[in-house]
Protein backbone atom coordinates (compact mmCIF):
# COMPACT_ATOMS: atom_id res chain seq x y z
CA UNK A 1 0.00 0.00 0.00
CA UNK A 2 0.96 3.64 -0.45
CA UNK A 3 2.61 5.16 2.61
CA UNK A 4 0.54 8.36 2.57
CA UNK A 5 -2.51 9.89 0.91
CA UNK A 6 -3.14 13.33 -0.55
CA UNK A 7 -6.48 15.00 -1.21
CA UNK A 8 -6.71 16.95 -4.45
CA UNK A 9 -8.66 20.21 -4.66
CA UNK A 10 -11.47 18.23 -6.30
CA UNK A 11 -11.78 16.13 -3.13
CA UNK A 12 -10.45 13.00 -4.80
CA UNK A 13 -7.86 11.18 -2.70
CA UNK A 14 -4.68 9.75 -4.22
CA UNK A 15 -2.18 7.30 -2.74
CA UNK A 16 1.46 8.38 -2.63
CA UNK A 17 4.55 6.24 -2.08
CA UNK A 18 7.83 7.97 -1.31
CA UNK A 19 11.26 6.40 -1.58
CA UNK A 20 14.83 7.50 -1.10
CA UNK A 21 15.99 10.49 0.93
CA UNK A 22 13.11 12.89 1.75
CA UNK A 23 15.61 15.70 2.31
CA UNK A 24 17.33 15.31 -1.08
CA UNK A 25 17.16 18.29 -3.43
CA UNK A 26 16.48 16.21 -6.51
CA UNK A 27 12.93 14.94 -6.97
CA UNK A 28 12.17 12.03 -9.28
CA UNK A 29 8.58 11.03 -10.11
CA UNK A 30 7.83 7.44 -11.15
CA UNK A 31 4.62 6.57 -13.03
CA UNK A 32 3.59 2.93 -12.69
CA UNK A 33 2.49 0.38 -15.27
CA UNK A 34 -1.03 -0.85 -16.07
CA UNK A 35 -1.92 -2.75 -13.99
CA UNK A 36 0.27 -1.25 -11.30
CA UNK A 37 0.53 0.90 -8.22
CA UNK A 38 2.89 3.30 -6.52
CA UNK A 39 4.37 0.75 -4.11
CA UNK A 40 6.85 -0.64 -6.66
CA UNK A 41 10.55 0.20 -6.48
CA UNK A 42 12.24 -1.27 -9.58
CA UNK A 43 15.52 -1.81 -7.72
CA UNK A 44 15.78 -0.68 -4.07
CA UNK A 45 19.54 -1.24 -4.05
CA UNK A 46 19.94 1.19 -6.94
CA UNK A 47 17.40 3.70 -5.58
CA UNK A 48 19.31 3.91 -2.31
CA UNK A 49 22.59 4.76 -4.04
CA UNK A 50 21.27 8.08 -5.37
CA UNK A 51 20.77 11.30 -3.44
CA UNK A 52 17.16 11.58 -4.66
CA UNK A 53 13.63 11.66 -3.30
CA UNK A 54 11.40 9.39 -5.41
CA UNK A 55 7.64 9.99 -5.53
CA UNK A 56 5.04 7.69 -7.07
CA UNK A 57 1.26 8.22 -7.26
CA UNK A 58 -1.48 5.60 -7.62
CA UNK A 59 -3.65 6.43 -10.61
CA UNK A 60 -7.44 6.43 -10.01
CA UNK A 61 -8.86 3.09 -8.87
CA UNK A 62 -5.46 1.57 -8.13
CA UNK A 63 -3.91 0.97 -4.73
CA UNK A 64 -4.97 3.70 -2.31
CA UNK A 65 -6.39 6.16 -4.89
CA UNK A 66 -10.09 6.86 -5.22
CA UNK A 67 -11.72 5.97 -8.53
CA UNK A 68 -12.68 8.79 -10.86
CA UNK A 69 -15.90 10.59 -9.93
CA UNK A 70 -19.15 9.72 -11.70
CA UNK A 71 -19.26 11.00 -15.25
CA UNK A 72 -15.51 11.62 -15.54
CA UNK A 73 -13.76 10.13 -18.54
CA UNK A 74 -10.36 8.51 -17.92
CA UNK A 75 -7.68 10.80 -19.28
CA UNK A 76 -3.89 10.71 -19.55
CA UNK A 77 -3.66 14.52 -19.12
CA UNK A 78 -5.79 14.32 -15.97
CA UNK A 79 -3.36 11.82 -14.46
CA UNK A 80 -0.45 14.12 -15.35
CA UNK A 81 -2.22 17.11 -13.80
CA UNK A 82 -2.73 15.15 -10.56
CA UNK A 83 1.07 14.91 -10.32
CA UNK A 84 1.48 18.63 -10.99
CA UNK A 85 -1.09 19.53 -8.31
CA UNK A 86 0.60 17.32 -5.74
CA UNK A 87 4.03 18.78 -6.49
CA UNK A 88 2.69 22.34 -6.28
CA UNK A 89 1.16 21.66 -2.87
CA UNK A 90 4.30 19.98 -1.55
CA UNK A 91 6.45 22.88 -2.73
CA UNK A 92 4.13 25.42 -1.13
CA UNK A 93 4.12 23.58 2.19
CA UNK A 94 7.89 23.08 2.12
CA UNK A 95 8.45 26.75 1.31
CA UNK A 96 6.44 27.73 4.38
CA UNK A 97 8.86 25.58 6.40
CA UNK A 98 11.90 27.16 4.77
CA UNK A 99 12.67 24.16 2.54
CA UNK A 100 13.56 25.16 -1.02
CA UNK A 101 14.16 22.59 -3.76
CA UNK A 102 14.92 23.12 -7.46
CA UNK A 103 11.70 23.75 -9.36
CA UNK A 104 12.25 21.10 -12.01
CA UNK A 105 12.05 17.34 -11.52
CA UNK A 106 12.90 14.20 -13.43
CA UNK A 107 10.00 11.93 -14.35
CA UNK A 108 9.95 8.29 -15.47
CA UNK A 109 7.13 6.09 -16.64
CA UNK A 110 7.04 2.34 -17.16
CA UNK A 111 4.74 0.92 -19.86
CA UNK A 112 1.42 2.83 -19.64
CA UNK A 113 3.08 5.14 -17.12
CA UNK A 114 5.36 6.40 -19.87
CA UNK A 115 2.42 8.16 -21.51
CA UNK A 116 1.64 9.92 -18.24
CA UNK A 117 5.27 11.00 -17.88
CA UNK A 118 5.25 12.42 -21.42
CA UNK A 119 1.92 14.18 -20.83
CA UNK A 120 3.33 15.74 -17.67
CA UNK A 121 6.38 17.00 -19.58
CA UNK A 122 4.25 18.32 -22.45
CA UNK A 123 1.68 20.09 -20.25
CA UNK A 124 4.02 21.33 -17.51
CA UNK A 125 7.34 22.05 -19.24
CA UNK A 126 8.36 24.47 -16.49
CA UNK A 127 8.31 21.61 -13.96
CA UNK A 128 10.44 18.99 -15.69
CA UNK A 129 13.92 18.89 -17.20
CA UNK A 130 14.44 15.16 -17.86
CA UNK A 131 12.13 12.30 -18.83
CA UNK A 132 12.58 8.55 -19.15
CA UNK A 133 10.04 6.25 -20.77
CA UNK A 134 10.51 2.53 -20.26
CA UNK A 135 8.82 -0.15 -22.42
CA UNK A 136 6.09 2.30 -23.42
CA UNK A 137 3.95 1.35 -26.44
CA UNK A 138 3.59 3.98 -29.15
CA UNK A 139 0.16 5.11 -30.37
CA UNK A 140 -1.56 2.17 -32.02
CA UNK A 141 -2.25 4.16 -35.19
CA UNK A 142 1.51 4.62 -35.70
CA UNK A 143 2.83 1.26 -34.45
CA UNK A 144 0.07 -1.33 -34.33
CA UNK A 145 0.24 -3.46 -31.19
CA UNK A 146 -3.38 -3.79 -30.07
CA UNK A 147 -5.36 -6.72 -31.44
CA UNK A 148 -7.84 -5.34 -34.02
CA UNK A 149 -10.79 -6.96 -32.24
CA UNK A 150 -9.76 -5.36 -28.95
CA UNK A 151 -9.34 -1.98 -30.65
CA UNK A 152 -12.78 -2.36 -32.22
CA UNK A 153 -14.19 -3.00 -28.75
CA UNK A 154 -12.42 0.09 -27.42
CA UNK A 155 -13.86 2.12 -30.29
CA UNK A 156 -17.32 0.89 -29.33
CA UNK A 157 -16.80 1.77 -25.67
CA UNK A 158 -15.58 5.25 -26.66
CA UNK A 159 -19.08 6.09 -27.89
CA UNK A 160 -20.64 5.34 -24.49
CA UNK A 161 -20.87 7.58 -21.40
CA UNK A 162 -17.71 7.17 -19.27
CA UNK A 163 -19.37 5.22 -16.47
CA UNK A 164 -21.19 2.93 -18.87
CA UNK A 165 -17.92 2.18 -20.63
CA UNK A 166 -16.22 1.40 -17.32
CA UNK A 167 -19.17 -0.73 -16.19
CA UNK A 168 -18.87 -2.80 -19.36
CA UNK A 169 -15.09 -3.12 -19.50
CA UNK A 170 -14.40 -3.84 -15.82
CA UNK A 171 -16.29 -7.20 -15.78
CA UNK A 172 -14.22 -8.32 -18.79
CA UNK A 173 -11.11 -7.81 -16.62
CA UNK A 174 -12.58 -9.41 -13.51
CA UNK A 175 -10.90 -12.78 -14.26
CA UNK A 176 -7.54 -11.01 -13.92
CA UNK A 177 -8.51 -9.65 -10.51
CA UNK A 178 -9.81 -13.09 -9.50
CA UNK A 179 -6.56 -14.78 -10.54
CA UNK A 180 -4.52 -12.32 -8.47
CA UNK A 181 -6.79 -12.74 -5.46
CA UNK A 182 -6.60 -16.54 -5.73
CA UNK A 183 -2.78 -16.54 -5.60
CA UNK A 184 -1.81 -17.88 -2.19
CA UNK A 185 1.86 -16.99 -2.61
CA UNK A 186 3.69 -14.21 -4.43
CA UNK A 187 5.22 -16.86 -6.69
CA UNK A 188 1.68 -17.66 -7.91
CA UNK A 189 0.72 -14.09 -8.86
CA UNK A 190 0.31 -14.06 -12.67
CA UNK A 191 3.02 -11.73 -13.95
CA UNK A 192 1.89 -12.19 -17.54
CA UNK A 193 -0.47 -9.33 -16.62
CA UNK A 194 2.66 -7.16 -16.74
CA UNK A 195 3.81 -8.49 -20.09
CA UNK A 196 6.07 -11.29 -18.85
CA UNK A 197 6.36 -13.77 -21.71
CA UNK A 198 9.30 -15.80 -20.43
CA UNK A 199 11.90 -13.51 -21.98
CA UNK A 200 12.41 -11.91 -18.57
CA UNK A 201 13.33 -15.14 -16.79
CA UNK A 202 16.76 -13.78 -15.87
CA UNK A 203 15.21 -10.52 -14.66
CA UNK A 204 12.83 -12.41 -12.39
CA UNK A 205 15.76 -14.27 -10.87
CA UNK A 206 17.24 -11.01 -9.62
CA UNK A 207 16.98 -10.67 -5.80
CA UNK A 208 13.46 -9.70 -4.75
CA UNK A 209 12.28 -8.90 -8.28
CA UNK A 210 9.36 -11.32 -8.44
CA UNK A 211 8.20 -10.46 -4.91
CA UNK A 212 8.20 -6.71 -5.61
CA UNK A 213 6.26 -7.17 -8.83
CA UNK A 214 3.77 -9.52 -7.18
CA UNK A 215 3.12 -7.07 -4.34
CA UNK A 216 2.49 -4.32 -6.88
CA UNK A 217 0.03 -6.46 -8.84
CA UNK A 218 -1.84 -7.37 -5.65
CA UNK A 219 -2.08 -3.69 -4.75
CA UNK A 220 -3.18 -2.81 -8.27
CA UNK A 221 -6.26 -5.03 -7.97
CA UNK A 222 -7.01 -4.27 -4.32
CA UNK A 223 -10.12 -2.31 -5.39
CA UNK A 224 -10.95 -4.69 -8.23
CA UNK A 225 -10.40 -4.20 -11.97
CA UNK A 226 -11.73 -0.65 -12.43
CA UNK A 227 -8.30 0.95 -12.13
CA UNK A 228 -6.86 -0.99 -15.04
CA UNK A 229 -10.13 -0.58 -16.96
CA UNK A 230 -9.88 3.19 -16.63
CA UNK A 231 -6.24 3.08 -17.71
CA UNK A 232 -7.07 1.04 -20.81
CA UNK A 233 -9.86 3.41 -21.82
CA UNK A 234 -7.58 6.41 -21.37
CA UNK A 235 -5.23 5.30 -24.12
CA UNK A 236 -7.28 3.02 -26.40
CA UNK A 237 -10.76 4.57 -26.45
CA UNK A 238 -9.79 8.24 -26.50
CA UNK A 239 -7.10 10.45 -28.04
CA UNK A 240 -4.09 10.80 -25.78
CA UNK A 241 -4.82 14.50 -25.28
CA UNK A 242 -1.32 15.86 -25.79
CA UNK A 243 1.33 16.11 -28.50
CA UNK A 244 4.49 14.07 -27.96
CA UNK A 245 6.32 16.69 -30.01
CA UNK A 246 5.67 19.26 -27.26
CA UNK A 247 8.01 17.43 -24.88
CA UNK A 248 11.08 19.68 -24.76
CA UNK A 249 12.84 17.89 -21.89
CA UNK A 250 15.81 15.62 -22.57
CA UNK A 251 14.28 12.16 -22.88
CA UNK A 252 15.72 8.66 -22.49
CA UNK A 253 13.80 5.88 -24.27
CA UNK A 254 14.43 2.40 -22.85
CA UNK A 255 13.17 -0.87 -24.27
CA UNK A 256 14.00 -4.56 -23.96
CA UNK A 257 15.21 -6.29 -27.11
CA UNK A 258 12.90 -9.20 -26.34
CA UNK A 259 9.81 -7.11 -25.57
CA UNK A 260 6.89 -8.44 -27.62
CA UNK A 261 4.68 -5.52 -26.51
CA UNK A 262 6.81 -2.40 -26.86
CA UNK A 263 10.09 -3.30 -28.51
CA UNK A 264 12.36 -1.52 -30.97
CA UNK A 265 9.64 -0.32 -33.37
CA UNK A 266 7.97 1.57 -30.53
CA UNK A 267 11.22 2.98 -29.19
CA UNK A 268 12.19 4.11 -32.70
CA UNK A 269 8.88 5.89 -33.17
CA UNK A 270 9.41 7.85 -29.96
CA UNK A 271 12.98 8.70 -30.91
CA UNK A 272 11.76 10.19 -34.21
CA UNK A 273 8.82 11.98 -32.58
CA UNK A 274 10.50 13.55 -29.55
CA UNK A 275 12.64 16.67 -30.07
CA UNK A 276 15.51 15.63 -27.77
CA UNK A 277 15.63 11.88 -27.27
CA UNK A 278 18.09 9.02 -26.97
CA UNK A 279 17.06 5.37 -27.44
CA UNK A 280 18.73 2.49 -25.59
CA UNK A 281 17.86 -1.19 -26.07
CA UNK A 282 18.59 -3.73 -23.33
CA UNK A 283 19.51 -7.28 -24.37
CA UNK A 284 18.12 -10.20 -22.40
CA UNK A 285 15.05 -8.24 -21.25
CA UNK A 286 11.44 -7.96 -22.28
CA UNK A 287 8.63 -5.81 -20.87
CA UNK A 288 10.11 -6.04 -17.37
CA UNK A 289 13.17 -4.12 -18.54
CA UNK A 290 12.41 -1.45 -15.92
CA UNK A 291 14.28 -3.56 -13.34
CA UNK A 292 17.67 -4.01 -15.05
CA UNK A 293 17.43 -0.53 -16.57
CA UNK A 294 16.65 1.33 -13.34
CA UNK A 295 20.25 2.34 -12.67
CA UNK A 296 20.53 3.81 -16.18
CA UNK A 297 17.18 5.56 -15.76
CA UNK A 298 18.18 7.22 -12.49
CA UNK A 299 21.57 8.23 -13.89
CA UNK A 300 19.66 10.06 -16.65
CA UNK A 301 16.98 11.61 -14.44
CA UNK A 302 19.27 12.58 -11.59
CA UNK A 303 22.81 13.03 -12.94
CA UNK A 304 25.49 13.76 -10.36
CA UNK A 305 23.52 12.36 -7.44
CA UNK A 306 25.42 9.11 -6.91
CA UNK A 307 26.27 8.73 -3.24
CA UNK A 308 29.92 8.28 -2.23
Amino acid sequence: MANLTFTLESGRRVGITTLGDPSADRLVVFCHSAPGSSNFDPDPGVSSTRDVHIIAIDRPGYGSSDPLPFGTAPSIPRYADDIAEYLATVRREESELGVVRPRTVGIAGWSAGGRVALAFAARHPELVDRVAIIATPAPNEHVQWIDPQLQAESDRLAKLPPDTALDQLAPMLQPQADAVKAATDDADVPLDLLGDTGVDAEVLRLPGARDRLARMVRDAFRQGPRGVAADILSYTAHPWGFDVGDVAAKTLIVAGRGDAIAGSAHASWYQKSLPDARMEMFPGAGHLVVIPAWERVLSHLAPGTLRD
